[in-house]
């Protein structure tokens, strides 16, 4: 039995600000990633609400920090990662909604650029 990896394509404004994260919060979601890309679901990620089937959200602490990373399963023949950031709200784990509103958005034109 074979199994197909999937590419992991990333938006060229989520990988920048990806690599502002600290070393190993990095090695972390990506880990996350490549389990994504192999078909899986890492335990740190789960499904992003209110964005339609297939966006997830990798949810990562570190150091006292918390990082996100979203990516969508169902664009393309790619895993594609549309949007991370240092998550800076204190208080509860709701993803702050400008965030939201911009991953609705980069979702938006990437499906229409890969139309």
């Amino acid at each position: 039995m074979t199994s197909l990896t999937r590419q992991i394509s990333w938006i060229s404004a989520a990988l920048k600000n990806f690599r502002s994260f600290p070393e190993g919060a990095q090695i972390r979601c990506l880990h996350a990633l490549t389990v994504a890309a192999e078909g899986g679901m890492a335990d740190i990620a789960k499904p992003l609400r209110g964005l339609g089937s297939g966006v997830f959200e990798v949810a990562l602490q570190f150091y006292g920090d918390a990082y996100r990373t979203v990516y969508a399963i169902h664009l393309g023949e790619a895993v594609w990662v549309v949007h991370s950031f240092q998550k800076k709200s204190t208080q509860g784990i709701k993803t702050p909604k400008h965030e939201i509103d911009l991953v609705k958005s980069r979702l938006k034109r990437l499906k229409e650029a890969l139309r």
